[in-house]
């Protein structure tokens, strides 16, 4: 539960907490912490006795509460001072135990003012409502950018008092009021622009008079599929102008990282408990691969050639135009992250990505090893609360001197918009043993300091000596050229794209960057043309399309993508013909650069010669060209293939337009092939409905392959889209044998369709009550008073065995329609005896709060019988016994090693994510921790229908929902009326009153149990 304080008590503990800090060692002396309270862990005092860390470095506490609470979001300027988003009223409205300062959060200043390591000094920038919430800040110069969903706003600082003098809007319309989902914070490229992204919940950019943001190539930036979707990262001026959109389709893509040679890298996190969260290298333009990336399809929607596992699966890792993953890194919650260029730390460290997850507790390094045109990674951790799951690292940032920065969220669970604890909140500082905190006063008054200060390791350093040195001109050349014998490449690249920006001089130090032997700095070349948009950019793209080194090849092909030049289809062929059928960044750094003009380069391409190369079957399967089809189309019928190619094949024409690839599907059909049945089944998926409705020879071979496609999605696919009646006994077969399959409910709504309720009464008088059962079940996933009124007759009938009866009034309390009539038949005391506990069960598990609240009312039992939180937290469970408990009552929604119904999120890592106090709150609270993507809908259908459930996937055309049990249902957006979002979460609220105390405190430690690595028996 939260440890709320009283805004006057924590004023009170604000005033203190510089002393607190001064005379007090916050430093735990060696102690065994099994000695200690749960309480007592959570001190202060105690924080760095709960870390692991890294060799050679060691945590120090540089301030914590009273004087920082719930820290979302730091930086550190170049006085080293912290700056940081300070998040009291964190989603207050779904948190409703916590206080509100009606005043706002804050922005707030924290610095060591006498050199001992610990901050002393505490300074409110700002405090309003307009930045509750705010996950970023970035500080450059007098200006601080603070991210706060749906705005991004710039403070102006103009005579630095640290109390800003101007507060403008940049950017608006990002998503809705904080949403942990929509925009992240801003860091600043060597290029001189901001780098910034959203998540999937960001769904536009709109500028300071909401006027939508037109990005350089003619696109509106929103999430409409046009082509965009899903979270983005962008590329822009200090501005706000000249937006470039440089990856789209990500899920949460957190707070993007660049490097001198302007790489750029970020974290995305999987939907949760899919075991998929991602480390991306960024190809520029590319699509990750969230949902499908013409359709909008959720991942999960099943797919030809879709990948075997949920965490490859989860990004589309099969489907031509998505972007590799460099590494994925298990369940989690990713934050913040930074590329480390500075030289205190230990070398491993150095020039390699740092990243906090506050999900399994840890700060990492992500060491990274070159592979053909992209990288491979590694985990170094630097950080883990091993002995403290409340520790929830939200962001990492480098200080002047290169030691880091790390915020903690400090709470028992992270995501899901709750908030276990107000109180609390730590900023750690990370630096080798016995390394004070020494901070130089920044000078950039001449070139020499500039250019010192332009090799800090700390953003805001740079940032200022970048802009001073930008503004001198050719009075910096000098002073920049110095660096271009540095030891470092990084500080190298750093001189070069301020030299090149020096008027008359632009040719001449790219073509110096260009021409090195190291291909780093040959790539920063490529990236200072296409910064400066120099007008021969075609003439050093040819030169280095020859380039030995395929990383440089690979910016060359990006850089293609929209070239202005004559040359360009020649420069991708030469490329291309290089692709030696192995390198998969390649094969989709070629595709980026030839999408925008496909038909050209793939048709040079072929002109010379393109495929007789090893790689060439790759090109084609990648390519959107219209002249590809017809290659596309004999390798996926070559009979010398195998099925895996085929697969792979089909599935590249879903990414083509050009209506001719309806007849060369159609051509398929007869052909003889050693697998001619398999052939023909996946031609007639991917031929488009209107071929199939106006071709009577494809659609009777339609017909003829439709007995053998019985039980799989694909037979229903043709059922519902021809209206194929005589195939309602298939279809009661299908809803009865899996009422609960991703089908099953779709089977019974098209019998309730062709047939209607009489049928229904019919199999219901069967004397087989095992069968009636069945059909009951089934028909929970169906609507109208003709329905629920036979499930009340059934329910009252004394005639009829009880356990039809049970299932009849379970039926009748089953969905938002009709479950308040199940209310009111309990509240009217209508609702037999010997049914009534199924009645109480079913109400306990309904979709309305009320509902539910009400329900547990007529238990009589309430959370009372239970203890507190901290009381359970204090008490021994078996594991054992609540993966028994875990099988019986949550498996219905969860899943857990492949095990379960895929409702609620997966819980296979669970323990690693949430501690004891994070369980029994989202268990007995579910209102409080909504996780992303679970958010409950009500749809109201054109024919009056009400469905509620979560969306599962939405395409252009269609949604698929998700109801409890796990049955998925799809609805076209024509048949849709309203689409309205749930207060409350779809998990049973009062579900716990029907456990025991032990039975609860069982099921804890099971769940707490569930971790990446534990060994199987142990769970």
């Amino acid at each position: 539960m939260a440890k709320n304080i009283s805004m006057f008590k924590r004023a009170i503990a604000l005033s203190i907490a510089a002393a607190f800090f001064t005379h007090c060692s916050t430093e735990a002396p060696p102690v065994d912490r099994s000695t200690l309270t749960e309480a007592q862990k959570r001190l202060p005092e105690y924080a760095v006795s709960g870390l692991e860390v890294a060799d050679g470095l060691e945590a120090t506490l540089f301030a914590a509460e009273p004087m920082i609470m719930n820290p979302t979001n730091i930086d550190v300027d170049p006085r080293g001072r912290v700056w940081v988003c300070e998040a009291f009223n964190y989603r207050s409205e779904l948190n409703p135990g916590n206080e509100v300062d009606a005043k706002g959060d804050k922005i707030v200043i924290l610095e060591d003012t006498d050199g001992d390591g610990k901050a002393d000094s505490r300074k409110i920038f700002y405090q309003g409502t307009d930045i509750n919430a705010a996950l970023g800040i970035g500080v450059f110069g007098n200006k601080v950018i603070v991210s706060c969903s749906p705005n991004v706003f710039i403070f102006t600082d103009e005579d630095g008092d640290d109390v800003p003098d101007k507060k403008e809007v940049l950017f608006t319309g990002l998503g809705g009021v904080q949403h942990d989902h929509a925009i992240h914070s801003f860091t600043f490229g060597p290029d001189g622009k901001f780098y910034f992204n959203f998540g999937n919940a960001g769904d536009q950019l709109l500028d300071k008079d909401g006027n939508p943001i037109v990005d350089m190539v003619g696109n509106e930036v929103n999430g409409s599929g046009n082509p965009y979707r899903q979270g983005m990262l962008f590329r822009c001026d200090t501005d706000g102008s000249n937006m470039e959109v440089l990856g789209f389709n990500f899920r949460n893509n957190y707070e993007p990282a660049v490097d001198s040679y302007g790489s750029i890298w970020q974290s995305d996190n999987d939907d949760d408990g899919n075991r998929g969260v991602r480390i991306n290298f960024i190809l520029e333009y590319g699509n990750y691969g969230f949902t499908d990336e013409f359709t909008g399809a959720s991942w999960s929607t099943r797919r030809t050639n879709m990948e075997k596992e949920i965490p490859l699966r989860h990004w589309h890792q099969n489907d031509p135009g998505s972007v590799p993953n460099l590494l994925q890194t298990g369940a989690g919650s990713p934050t913040g992250m930074i590329v480390y260029e500075g030289d205190l730390l230990p070398e491993r460290f150095r020039n390699q990505m740092i990243h906090t997850d506050a999900g399994p507790n840890v700060v990492r390094a992500y060491p990274v090893e070159k592979k053909g045109a992209g990288y491979t990674a590694s985990i170094v951790n630097i950080l883990k609360g091993n002995d403290d799951p409340w520790f929830r690292p939200s962001d990492v940032c480098v200080a002047p001197d290169g030691s880091l920065f790390v915020a903690d969220w400090y709470d028992p669970g992270v995501g899901g918009h709750q908030m276990g604890d107000q109180a609390q909140g730590r900023i750690y500082r990370v630096a080798p043993k016995g390394v004070d905190y020494e901070v130089e006063k920044i000078n950039v008054t001449g070139a020499e300091a500039a250019v010192k200060s332009l090799q800090s390791p700390n953003m805001g350093t740079r940032y200022l000596a970048w802009t001073a040195l930008e503004a001198m001109g050719s009075e910096a050349e000098a002073a920049l050229k110095g660096l271009l014998n540095s030891s470092n490449p990084r500080m190298k690249a750093r001189a070069l794209w301020l030299l090149a920006r020096i008027d008359g001089k632009t040719d001449e130090y790219i073509q110096l960057a260009t021409s090195d032997a190291d291909e780093n700095i040959r790539i920063t070349g490529l990236k200072i043309a296409r910064s400066l948009q120099v007008k021969n950019l075609d003439d050093y793209l040819a030169k280095a399309a020859s380039d030995k080194s395929p990383q440089v090849r690979r910016e060359v092909a990006i850089a293609v993508r929209y070239l202005d030049s004559s040359k360009a289809a020649d420069i991708w062929t030469d490329l291309a013909l290089q692709y030696d059928g192995k390198d998969r960044w390649y094969l989709e750094a070629l595709g980026i650069g030839a999408d925008p003009r496909g038909e050209e380069f793939f048709n040079n391409w072929i002109e010379k010669g393109g495929l007789e190369k090893p790689g060439a079957n790759d090109i084609v399967w990648r390519s959107r060209a219209k002249s590809a089809l017809p290659i596309l189309a004999k390798l996926a019928t070559n009979a010398e293939g195998s099925m895996h190619d085929n697969l792979r094949y089909f599935r590249a024409f879903d990414f083509h337009k050009d209506p001719s690839k309806d007849n060369l599907l159609a051509g398929m059909l007869t052909i003889k092939h050693p697998q001619q049945d398999s052939i023909k089944i996946l031609a007639l998926s991917h031929i488009s409905p209107e071929k199939i409705n106006s071709d009577p020879a494809v659609n009777k071979i339609m017909r003829g392959s439709l007995a053998q496609m019985k039980g799989t999605p694909t037979y229903m696919d043709w059922v519902k889209r021809y209206q194929l009646r005589d195939q309602v006994p298939s279809l009661v077969s299908i809803y009865t044998q899996s009422p609960k399959s991703e089908f099953g409910p779709e089977a019974i709504k098209l019998v309730h369709q062709f047939e209607g309720i009489d049928f229904f009464k019919k199999q219901l008088q069967q004397k087989d009550n095992e069968k009636v059962i069945e059909t009951l079940n089934a028909m929970t996933n169906l609507w109208g008073p003709e329905v629920w009124n036979t499930f009340k007759e059934i329910s009252l009938d004394e005639s009829r065995d009880l356990a039809v009866r049970k299932a009849a009034i379970k039926a009748y309390g089953t969905g938002w329609s009709t479950e308040n009539n199940l209310l009111d038949m309990a509240l009217a005391n209508e609702v037999p005896e010997e049914l009534k506990e199924t009645a109480m069960y079913t109400l306990l598990n309904g979709i309305k709060s009320s509902v539910r609240k009400e329900a547990a009312k007529m238990l009589a039992a309430g959370d009372t019988k239970f203890g507190s939180i901290e009381e359970l937290v204090a008490l021994d469970g078996s594991a054992t016994n609540g993966a028994a408990m875990f099988e019986r009552v949550c498996s219905t929604c969860h899943v857990v090693n492949n095990k379960g119904t895929q409702f609620g999120p997966q819980l296979s890592e669970i323990g690693d994510k949430l501690g004891k106090e994070g369980l029994y709150k989202a268990i007995m609270y579910p209102d409080a921790g909504i996780s992303f993507g679970y958010e409950g809908f009500l749809i109201t259908t054109a024919a009056g229908e009400k469905i509620a459930g979560y969306i599962s996937s939405e395409t252009n055309d269609a949604l698929e929902v998700t109801v409890i049990g796990g049955a998925k249902t799809r609805y076209t957006k024509k048949d849709i009326v309203s689409k309205e979002p749930l207060e409350n979460s779809l998990m049973p609220t009062g579900l716990h009153n029907a456990f025991t105390q032990q039975e609860l405190v069982d099921l804890v430690a099971y769940l707490s149990s569930l971790k990446n690595g534990a060994p199987v028996a142990a769970r």
